[in-house]
Order: C-alpha cells, then sequence, then structure tokens
C-alpha cells in the first residue's frame, strides 16, 4: 500500500474515494477514527492509501481532478 492522499478535509477524501471507484482502483482510508483521540477537532489528518500498483494511475486521477497528492 502506497498513500495516495493525506489531509483533514473530509470532503476531499469523498471526492478522492468517488474518483477512483469509478476508475476501478481500491483505495482505503486509514487513521479515521483519530478522532477519538482529537476530540473531534479534525486536526489529525487522514490517509488515502492505494495498493503500489495501482499508485501511478490513482496519482495521474488525482491531479486530472485538482487534487494534490501526497509526495
Amino acid at each position: 500500500m502506497k498513500e495516495l492522499l493525506r489531509s483533514t478535509d473530509p470532503t476531499i477524501f469523498a471526492f478522492a474515494n468517488a474518483l477512483l471507484r469509478g476508475e476501478d482502483i481500491d483505495c482505503f482510508e486509514i487513521d479515521v477514527n483519530m478522532s477519538v483521540l482529537e476530540g473531534g477537532l479534525g486536526i489529525l489528518p487522514r490517509r488515502l492509501m492505494v495498493r503500489g500498483d495501482d499508485y501511478d494511475r490513482a496519482a495521474q486521477v488525482m491531479r486530472d481532478n485538482g487534487i494534490a497528492v501526497s509526495s
């Protein structure tokens, strides 16, 4: 798994998930439940992971839609 996206904005994750699923690219969000530790403030970023084989194609989909990918 490779990190594709890291953000505190939940709307970006919803958009990114929809884009990737539309391209048949499996993705997985991690750190989703960190809000329990932070008290719901939204200061800890969540991460979106994809398989290593899908990373380049997924990164291109993100860039084509104006979403910056993690480097």
